[in-house]
């Protein structure tokens, strides 16, 4: 099956890898440029973060429905629209979803109804006491990623030292680990079987990942050759010993 008019929608939770994901896709030239287009509660923001303006007077339904459009287009490479959902924020997309696409039932349908034939890929991360620390750490320093180089690539909040709260971490894992099962059920509830991908693969063997995402979506794994990560990983030996500071506490 040829990859050309598909959609690549990739569910996860934070600090998964995404985000280096994302960006190997984009740099292939036929995954499409996946990106969180509809990542905050908010139709109207949407469109804001799209470059785009509702009409005076328009509906959050209308304002959606502009949304889901210019996502399309803005996130279409080679053929393919790619999409980031983040499970926080899917319960208002698919509120939204359903609004502008009544029909058919179902919210993969509707997926398909308004972006193509989608490939669902689930990316998760094994280690939930890592994820939350990285959670933890991204959120307190105001740092969330690095370019290849090590360069800032995206920073939330002014710099600030981070602190261990244990219980901050056990909530936050707690909130990632059901995040990542409500996935699981939802693409069972769907009849969804989505690509697999872990982030200790990913981190381990982006090249031989990204291969396999492409050979599911009908393009060419060759596509994945000489395309390295953009981003830098984060963890040093602070969020090392956090991390086995959090799982020895149960």
């Amino acid at each position: 099956m040829s990859a050309s008019g598909r959609a690549l929608i990739l569910c996860t939770s934070p600090r998964s890898g995404s985000t280096m994901l994302c960006r190997l896709l984009q740099a292939t030239g036929v995954a499409g440029a996946p990106e969180s287009w509809f990542h905050r509660p908010d139709a109207f923001d949407w469109l804001r973060g799209l470059g785009l303006t509702a009409p005076d007077g328009a509906t959050e339904r209308e304002a959606a429905a502009l949304a889901f459009e210019g996502a399309r287009a803005a996130g279409t490479r080679g053929g393919v629209f790619g999409l980031r959902l983040q499970r926080h924020s899917f319960a208002y997309f698919r509120a939204r979803l359903a609004e502008v696409h009544p029909r058919p039932a179902g919210d993969a349908a509707r997926m398909r109804s308004a972006f193509g034939p989608a490939l669902f890929v689930h990316l998760s991360r094994e280690d939930a006491a890592a994820q939350a620390v990285s959670y933890e750490i991204a959120r307190q320093s105001g740092l969330w990623h690095r370019h290849a180089d090590g360069a800032e690539l995206e920073r939330l909040a002014p710099p600030a030292e981070p602190e261990f709260d244990l219980e901050a971490l056990r909530a936050r894992r707690e909130e990632l680990s059901a995040w990542d099962a409500d996935w699981r059920a939802w693409f069972a509830a769907e009849g969804v079987s989505p690509v697999r991908a872990r982030y200790e693969d990913l981190a381990a063997d982006p090249a031989g990942v990204l291969r396999g995402i492409l050979a599911a979506l009908g393009a060419d794994p060759a596509a994945a050759d000489g395309v390295a990560p953009a981003t830098a990983r984060l963890a040093d030996a602070r969020s090392r010993d956090w991390a086995d500071r959090l799982r020895c506490s149960g």
